[in-house]
């Protein structure tokens, strides 16, 4: 029997319900030292990811991490995240999805207030998701 987790294949069924559904996916991550994103969007120690065909390119989601680029600000940069850093991956436009067990905080999807469609600065709402065991 294999040690094989399941959770990328969570991560890439959600993105693909997503992207079939309409729905912007946005992946919530807990950064450590391994992952690599752009810090100045980084909040308490989380970050959000919108994962849309119109936000990254050259997207990759492996079995032990997600790639792309993509833009901040204008900015463009690498994005490395790690599998286990990933909290949960859900739907913007309804906060459909998934959290993964053993997360320390449910992510929350940020605002939608205009401005660079790249660029995601979470801010603290009431999450719409629930852990489904």
């Amino acid at each position: 029997m294999s040690d094989l987790s399941t959770k990328p294949y969570l991560i890439r069924a959600i993105y693909d319900w997503c992207a079939d559904s309409g729905f912007t996916p946005y992946l919530a991550v807990r950064v450590n030292g391994q992952t690599r994103v752009p810090t100045a969007y980084i909040k308490d120690g989380e970050i959000v990811l919108n994962l849309s065909t119109d936000a990254v390119r050259n997207l990759h989601m492996g079995n032990d991490e997600i790639t792309c680029g993509g833009r901040f600000g204008g900015v463009p940069h690498e994005i490395i995240v790690p599998i286990a850093t990933v909290i949960g991956i859900f739907a913007k436009e309804n906060g459909q999805g998934l959290v993964f067990q053993g997360q320390e905080s449910t992510p929350t999807p940020p605002d939608n207030q205009g401005g660079d469609k790249h660029e995601e600065n979470p801010t603290p709402s009431k999450s719409h998701l629930r852990i489904v065991k």
